[in-house]
């Protein structure tokens, strides 16, 4: 592994990626809005914790679907100097062609072999109109697509969860539901954050270095992600009820943990306009 002098690790390209849903569907209710807004409020946070560990260097950059898949953001951009860009909404939902364009990107080259395990933030409110599996196939068949860490969120109660399952290819790291503007604001700040904050740390890099083929660790049981499934939603109460010295879940590509994920807000304190 590379070194600077005195030993200090040097630093290494951490790629964080939107794959965000900007389909017609997203208009409805705010969804569009919301979500521009949680991204906008999370750069001061990724900023900070990317400070906080000089020995990765992160950079942004977002991708949107809907008729067609665009690079919203192309550049991999330095989080000190990012920028959010609003989305508008129209079209229909072809994520396949996003993970499909993102795959490209992940290849060796643009990627080097030093960077770390990228973390790819999939966003969606339902199900892919082109083909999800060709798209996915093709970013997991690229090695740094089955290394990343990969997180997704469904915004509304109509977003496909095996779709988004299948991304993700954990079984005990589940979509995160936000069905309002206040948890979509608080998954997108702990992705931005907790999650970025693990990819960086400096035993996520000497994880990340191990040879090709060295074993990976088993997945650590936990308590599933303080999300809700598909109906009926469960109650924020029995994920409460979830011990806090429990270790977190490993992602499934690399031994990077998952940090337990925030609680769910109770859809009984948001008014009957703002929920999903």
């Amino acid at each position: 592994m590379s070194k600077r002098p005195g030993g200090q690790l040097a630093t290494r390209p951490l790629h964080f990626i939107w794959i965000a849903d900007a389909s017609g569907s997203m208009k409805d209710d705010g969804k569009i809005q919301a979500l521009n807004m949680a991204i906008r409020e999370a750069i001061p946070h990724m900023q900070k914790v990317a400070a906080e560990n000089p020995n990765a260097q992160v950079l942004v950059r977002a991708i949107k679907f809907s008729s067609g898949a665009q690079w919203h953001i192309s550049q991999p951009t330095p989080v000190e100097d990012f920028k959010w860009v609003d989305l508008k909404a129209d079209g229909v939902t072809d994520m396949g062609k996003a993970l499909s364009m993102v795959a490209d990107q992940l290849k060796i080259p643009p990627m080097t072999d030093r960077a770390l395990p990228p973390v790819l933030v999939l966003i969606s409110d339902g199900q892919p109109t082109d083909s999800f599996e060709k798209g996915l196939q093709k970013l997991m068949d690229e090695p740094w697509g089955k290394k990343a860490v990969r997180i997704a969120i469904a915004i509304g109660k109509d977003a496909d969860h095996s779709v988004l399952q299948k991304f993700i290819g954990h079984n005990e790291i589940k979509p995160l539901q936000a069905n309002n503007p206040e948890a979509l604001v608080n998954y997108i700040k702990w992705v931005s954050t907790a999650v970025l904050k693990s990819a960086s740390s400096p035993a996520s890099q000497a994880a990340a270095a191990a040879p090709a083929g060295a074993a990976t660790p088993p997945p650590i049981p936990t308590v599933a992600p303080a999300t809700a499934t598909p109906p009926p939603i469960p109650t924020a109460a029995a994920d409460d009820q979830a011990p806090p010295s429990q270790p977190p879940t490993v992602s499934a590509g690399t031994n990077i943990p998952i940090p337990a994920v925030p609680p769910p807000v109770d859809d009984a304190n948001i008014t009957a306009d703002d929920v999903w």
